[in-house]
């Protein structure tokens, strides 16, 4: 976590409760289905970022590349990887390779995976648009693995649920 984080907040939604933490910059970390207790409250902008995250959870896809980042956490090498995975467009998917290329680092396929295995900034940073070679789904830390990988992409009509 940012040095910086002011507090922790969790909220319920349709997949259970979400945790959110921030700083003065932005976002530092989302947790999927926390078992964590809220620290502080949440400023008006994390609540309409968790609004948002609500929505989604409930099946209406929703954009979030406008959300702040505090990135003062992250790798300069994952901050490639998370900002390339958070330009691939809702309904789309693309694969480890395909990020590492992105990147400029071709053969970094299992690097960008174990990058986003750590995503910090979970479904802000979308690693389940991330599949392996051939579409297969792969690999997905979140709580409920693949199962969430595969609701999450059905909302965003990447693939059928």
């Amino acid at each position: 976590m940012s040095d910086n984080m002011s507090a922790f907040w969790v909220f319920a939604t349709e997949i259970g409760n979400v945790g959110i933490a921030w700083s003065d910059v932005g976002v530092t970390r989302v947790e999927i289905a926390t078992t964590e207790r809220t620290t502080g409250a949440a400023p008006a902008w994390v609540r309409g970022v968790a609004e948002k995250i609500r929505g989604h959870f409930a099946g209406h896809a929703q954009e979030f590349s406008e959300v702040p980042l505090d990135w003062s956490a992250v790798t300069p090498f994952r901050r490639r990887v998370y900002e390339a995975a958070r330009a691939i467009p809702s309904g789309a998917t693309a694969t480890y390779g395909d990020v590492a290329r992105t990147i400029g680092a071709s053969g970094a396929a299992r690097a960008v995976g174990q990058a986003l295995g750590r995503n910090p900034f979970g479904i802000i940073v979308p690693c389940h648009r991330v599949v392996a070679a051939g579409g297969k789904m792969g690999g997905f830390s979140a709580p409920r693995g693949i199962e969430l990988k595969r609701k999450m992409l059905g909302i965003e009509a990447a693939f059928e649920c």
